[in-house]
Parts: structure tokens; sequence; C-alpha cells
């Protein structure tokens, strides 16, 4: 599903569609806030650690996922992650094998994090927890969760696109958010807003209110692969939250973007939509293009015919981070 227009509209004039549909954002905020003032559930004994959002579509939190995952292995620890494995038909608790997965079975975020650290897929969180910690984990990491209240969370990290910021401010179905910004910040202890400057400046006059938070500055850029792009014709298509910012980077690249196909987040590539995609690249006489997360859910015969651009976080300043994992964490060596 696309997300509609009025979603995006500015707070101080949601539209009409909005307030029609408030009767229905009132149900999903009480029943949220209802299941949210339950007590934590499974405490892991380990550090856990959410990367989560207040919106629903693609903030960033995988990218996120993998630069702190990083950040943590450089202090010497084991870090193990769990996913919801989104679109995945195994219930878990399974460790992910890139050997023997595939998106069908775990969903397509736990493959692109799996090369990298252990990452356990299931649908119950406390379960998965018990399975990464009986396995050695020292820390988890998980991914998404923030609504979630099966697993106690030491550390909360709120992921937010500082161009899309919180929407119009109101929630499911009204607007974008899966509860009030007021009430995920009041459980949050870090926002990360990825975009450019100019965007998360704009994002916090907006929402002056976040600034009551350590916030960090960061940007998804192109991962230097030595693939050189300039004028290469190419036909890019994404199935994600937020496609148009996959098409921005292709372009930023120096491609010649002559079509670009939007799909639905975590979109099934069936035969008949790959073979109309390669021959409509055939006819323009066009290279395919997408992003990691969609080429780890295409058929291993289709692959071959469809470059990647693999894109990482840059964090201007780690410091509110490295603080609160130096107050949640063992020592550093050395």
């Amino acid at each position: 599903m696309h997300p509609p227009r009025f979603w995006t509209r500015p707070p101080s004039a949601p539209g009409v569609a909005a307030r029609l549909l408030a009767p229905l954002s009132w149900i999903w905020r009480q029943v949220t806030r209802r299941r949210l003032a339950a007590p934590p559930g499974f405490r892991a004994g380990i550090p856990v650690i959410c990367i989560g959002n207040l919106s629903i579509g693609g903030a960033g939190k995988t990218p996120t996922v993998l630069a702190l995952i990083e950040r943590l292995a450089a202090r010497g620890l084991a870090v193990h992650v769990l996913s919801r494995g989104h679109g995945g038909r195994l219930a878990g608790p399974v460790r992910v094998d890139l050997r023997a997965h595939s998106a069908a079975d775990v969903g397509d975020e736990p493959l692109l994090i799996a090369p990298f650290v252990p990452v356990w897929v299931g649908r119950y969180r406390a379960a998965s927890a018990r399975a990464a910690v009986a396995d050695g984990a020292q820390v988890i990491v998980m991914d998404d969760g923030f609504q979630n209240r099966a697993l106690a969370i030491d550390l909360a990290i709120v992921v937010v696109d500082a161009v899309a910021g919180f929407g119009n401010g109101r929630v499911i179905p009204s607007g974008p958010l899966r509860e009030p910004v007021a009430d995920g910040l009041a459980r949050a202890d870090v926002v990360l807003a990825i975009g450019p400057a100019r965007a998360r400046t704009a994002f916090l006059e907006t929402w002056p209110e976040v600034s009551a938070l350590p916030v960090i500055g960061a940007s998804l850029d192109p991962l230097p692969t030595g693939m050189d792009w300039d004028g290469l014709r190419v036909l890019a298509f994404a199935g994600i939250g937020r496609p148009e910012k996959f098409f921005a980077t292709v372009k930023s690249l120096g491609a010649t973007v002559i079509a670009q196909r939007a799909f639905d987040d975590h979109a099934v590539w069936s035969a008949k939509i790959l073979a109309r995609l390669e021959a409509e690249a055939l006819a323009s006489g066009a290279q395919l293009v997408t992003t990691e997360k969609d080429a780890v859910r295409l058929p291993p015969s289709f692959r071959p015919k469809v470059l990647v651009v693999p894109v990482r976080l840059n964090v201007a300043d780690w410091s509110p981070v490295d603080a609160a994992l130096d107050r949640m964490l063992p020592p550093r060596e050395g």
C-alpha cells in the first residue's frame, strides 16, 4: 500500500480526510496506549537496544542496525539481532542461515544483516531473545519492536526520516503514526534524524519537542563500489517504504533514469512483474537497478540481470549513543 497523500500534509493543515478518520485514529491510539501501559515482559539479562520508529514506512532502521552493530563489535561484544522477519513464513525463533533461508522464509531485512552478525527471526521476541542468550549473545539489537512490550528494552533509539518527519502528526489511519509523538518520545532515549542537514533543521523546527532528547544527525549515502554510473541509462525499481529516496540516490550517482517503478514495501517479485520490468528495460536500452533490500527478494536466476545500489549510514556524532552504551555495557578493553 502506498501511503495516502494527506498523511504528508503539514500538522497545521491535516486536511478533511484526516479529520473524518479521527474517530478510527482515537480507537487505534487507545488500544496502543493500553498495550504499552503493560509492564515490560521478559528481561534478557543482557542489554537490549531497540531501533524503532513512530511512523510506518521506511525511516532507515536497518541501516541504523548495521551501523550500530559495527560500533558494538568494535567493543569486542558478541552482538545478536532480533527481527520479526516481515513477510517470512517461519514462526521461529530461528537463526538465519544464508545457505538455507530465503526472503520467503525469514523476510528481507534479516538477510541483509545476517552476513555481519547472528540474526534471530521469530514472531515472539521474548522467545528469540532467550535463543540469542543461549547462543552466546552479549548484547541484543532489536530491529523494530518499539511498540512491543514483550521484551524489556534498555536503550531505545527512535529513527526518523527527516524529510518525511512525522507527516501530518496524526495516528493511523488519519496519519502515518503508530502512536502519538509525545507518547513515543516519552519512552525514547535518543532520536536519530536521517536526511540532508537542511531537512534535519526543518524537522526540528516543525517538531521542537524532539529537542528535549539527544538528537543525532545522519545521512544515508551510496557505498562506493567502483561502478561508473555517469550517464548509464537505468530503469530503477524499488519495493521499500519510501522508494523516492532510492530514485533520488540513483540520480545523484549520475545515472540517467529513463523510468522509475515504485512498488509496495516488501513487494513479492512475481515472474509476471519481473518479466514486465525486463521487457521495459530491454526496449529502452536500460539497465535494471534496485536496492539491496529488494535484491535479496529476487529469484537467484534474475539477480545477475540487476545492479544493486548499496547505501550505508553516516552518523555526524555518535557521542549521545556512546555515552548511553558506556553506562550499560562493560568497560572497553585497552
